[in-house]
């Protein structure tokens, strides 16, 4: 049986270090982000195959699962990647600008992740993953939107894995607590040196370890953060 996964909210860092992790080890590979044309670079590298989604509206998250029906199959794995950050006093934020960012970062992670248990109940078996952030677990100053957002996304992985478990679907949460490095150019090193950037092959590795995981020892939640961070 091919394995398949489906990268919501695709991107040229965790994503495409995942997608890469996938691929080299005999999975087919679809991504998914507003703009595809910046992952032309990241598709041809793992021969992925993309299609164009838009998180905040459930129309198009049906298109896209439709699509990968067609292309993929079944469905072995789907990650929710997508954020919509948003920063400002919440004095001055705009209420349709933090909606929005609400409906992608977490609406949009219900209706992906309603889409993938629909499928994967139908066939006993899958992984839903689920990207979070520091904000997962601190709300920030300045920061409520995504607070908000990150907050709500766990609260739905955690619910999940509880409901979807005993059927044999694995649903996971990560806390990614840290900036995620561009590479070695990345403006952001020096400034980081004492607490660090996380690699995001590192990071794919424990997603790929994650999924790997025997049904009687899965973990719903994982925190990774460099080794340097004061926490």
């Amino acid at each position: 049986m091919t394995k398949t996964a489906l990268i919501v909210g695709a991107g040229k860092g965790l994503s495409a270090a995942f997608a890469r992790r996938l691929s080299d080890n005999g999975y087919k590979v679809a991504l998914a982000a507003r703009d595809i044309d910046k992952l032309c670079g990241v598709a041809s590298a793992c021969n992925a195959i993309c299609k164009a989604c838009d998180c905040s509206d459930p129309q198009s998250i049906s298109a896209l699962y439709e699509w990968a029906d067609s292309e993929l199959g079944d469905l072995s794995l789907v990650l929710f990647n997508a954020s919509g950050r948003l920063r400002g006093g919440i004095e001055a934020l705009n209420p349709d600008d933090v909606k929005k960012s609400i409906l992608t970062s977490c609406y949009g992670g219900f209706v992906v992740g309603q889409e993938a248990a629909k499928r994967m109940l139908r066939l006993g078996q899958g992984a839903i993953f689920f990207t979070g952030a520091s904000a997962s677990i601190k709300g920030y100053p300045k920061s409520s939107p995504f607070a908000i957002s990150k907050f709500g996304l766990r609260g739905l992985a955690q619910s999940l894995a509880r409901e979807l478990g005993p059927k044999n679907i694995h649903v996971a949460h990560f806390v990614i607590d840290g900036g995620i490095s561009t590479g070695d150019a990345d403006p952001r090193n020096e400034k980081n040196k004492k607490n660090g950037l996380l690699k995001p092959e590192a990071i794919a590795d424990t997603y790929f370890q994650v999924l790997q995981q025997h049904r009687s020892a899965w973990s719903w939640e994982i925190e990774l953060r460099p080794w340097c961070e004061n926490f």
